[in-house]
């Protein structure tokens, strides 16, 4: 029965899901969440006016914003951009390098494997609202965003889009999104890698519960020179279970059962554990110099995009 149930529920698409959850009537990105966006997109700009524009200049031989410096002129570069007066002063061929300005690309992956059908609200619709909702503050910062759903390798992929007019083009793609699988964050990030050559700034939405670990996963990112953000969700049930007595846990994911009888020592040693496996992928990130948020889903997702603008993260 379990499995029937399991196989029914992977067929569901993300808006069967918000439907589900929150009602035959109920939209996962409405008027009211547009709303609670474009107020996040205020007081960011408020809050990081002009830093953004100036940290993505890169100094450019030719047209460009504005003059930066001179360097000496060697063979083979265009010679329209020597600075002849200072030739005619000094006899040195030098030319004038421009700052120019050069999008940024946000890629914004989003953990869809059948863990993140787990709470109440389900883990991944949390992280769809959040991915959404940083979708639109790059989107309305002229940036190029990307999304990219995955479970055991990537599932599929909207390409870059830019301008806030998109973000309904994001809400179309995320509502048809299929949930399920297991997670393999290290194939999904190296396949990421592979297909994504222009580089930028990778947020990756998940629980991070993958038995062969997230470290290998996230230093690919960094490898190939992502400005990676790792936010994890989980759901309070999962660190504090309303458990007691013998009952026959299942793993969503691969289906193994296993019976244990449960009593508060045991939840007990459970929650520090949980407790030190989020601590230890807190640790993992701050010494491999990746943001890092910890959010449970009754958080309202708004609260957590006001912690990253307040760290310094995502929009600078």
């Amino acid at each position: 029965m379990a499995r029937t149930v399991e196989k029914k529920q992977q067929r569901l698409t993300v808006a069967d899901w918000a439907a589900k959850v929150y009602g035959a009537d109920s939209v996962l990105f409405d008027r009211a969440f547009l709303t609670e966006v474009e107020k996040l997109y205020i007081i960011s700009k408020k809050v990081f006016a002009g830093k953004l524009k100036a940290e993505r200049r890169t100094k450019k031989i030719g047209s460009g914003v504005e003059f930066a410096e001179h360097r000496d002129y060697t063979p083979g570069d265009d010679f329209r951009y020597i600075d002849w007066n200072i030739y005619g002063r000094l006899g040195r061929l030098l030319l004038r390098l421009f700052e120019e300005e050069e999008d940024l690309h946000i890629y914004i992956l989003v953990d869809l494997s059948e863990s993140m059908t787990m709470g109440d609200p389900p883990k991944f619709l949390y992280a769809l609202r959040l991915g959404a909702a940083l979708a639109y503050i790059g989107l309305s910062n002229l940036d190029r965003v990307a999304l990219v759903p995955f479970a055991d390798g990537v599932l599929d992929r909207l390409p870059p889009n830019r301008g806030k007019g998109r973000i309904f083009k994001i809400f179309d793609f995320l509502k048809h999104m299929v949930p399920g699988g297991a997670t393999d964050l290290t194939k999904t990030l190296k396949t990421f890698a592979a297909q994504n050559t222009r580089r930028g700034v990778a947020v990756v939405l998940s629980d991070f519960y993958d038995p062969a670990g997230y470290e290998e996963a996230l230093k690919i990112l960094k490898y190939n020179k992502y400005e990676t953000y790792a936010i994890q969700v989980f759901d309070r049930r999962e660190v504090e279970p309303d458990l007691l007595g013998d009952v026959q846990l299942v793993d969503i994911e691969t289906g193994e059962l296993r019976t244990v009888t449960v009593s508060p020592t045991l939840l007990r040693r459970y929650a520090k554990e949980h407790e030190a496996f989020r601590r230890r992928m807190a640790d993992f990130c701050t010494s491999s110099g990746i943001p890092f948020f910890q959010v449970h889903t009754q958080v309202p997702f708004q609260e957590l995009v006001l912690e990253i603008f307040r760290m310094g993260g995502f929009v600078k």
